[in-house]
């Protein structure tokens, strides 16, 4: 795919704040996954971080007395990252679109995120077709492997 000349500013910085990402997916609190991209390679992979607290809204039921962060969510949060990366790598066009899972496999849960993690979500793209990509994700906490799976989506208006 060709980096169209809308991305030009973005291909130039590394960096996606909260409020550009506000912009760019439809996800809003309590399943905003994502509070940065802090790298990323149009077309090929991004880095997003999100950084866990106690006050989300999951950990009051997950568990109250040895708080734990959802596998699922971290899977979210690794598919919201890639979401990022499609709209970055298509422009303007892309934004506001929805974005729906259609396949996660080989999901595997390494060890425990916590309050106080900072989760850092390495997306790469394994393939792309038209309106539907395919990635590899890996959660990681402080240079340590949380989580990884392989997932598609499939980019569609709203």
């Amino acid at each position: 795919m060709n980096v169209h000349a809308e991305n030009a500013s973005v291909a130039a910085t590394t960096s996606v704040d909260i409020k550009r990402i506000l912009q760019m997916i439809p996800h809003r609190y309590p399943m905003l996954m994502v509070d940065r991209v802090i790298d990323m390679q149009l077309d090929q992979s991004a880095v997003g971080i999100k950084n866990v607290t106690i006050n989300e809204p999951f950990f009051q039921g997950h568990f109250p007395s040895e708080p734990v962060m959802p596998g699922v969510l971290i899977v979210e949060a690794m598919a919201q990252t890639a979401c990022v990366l499609v709209v970055s790598t298509f422009g303007a066009a892309a934004e506001g679109k929805l974005v729906y899972f259609m396949s996660i496999d080989g999901v595997r849960f390494r060890r425990p995120v916590v309050p106080g993690d900072r989760l850092e979500l390495h997306v790469r793209k394994v393939q792309s077709r038209a309106s539907v990509w395919k990635f590899s994700g890996k959660a990681i906490v402080e240079g340590k492997l949380a989580a990884e799976a392989t997932f598609a989506a499939m980019i569609r208006d709203k």
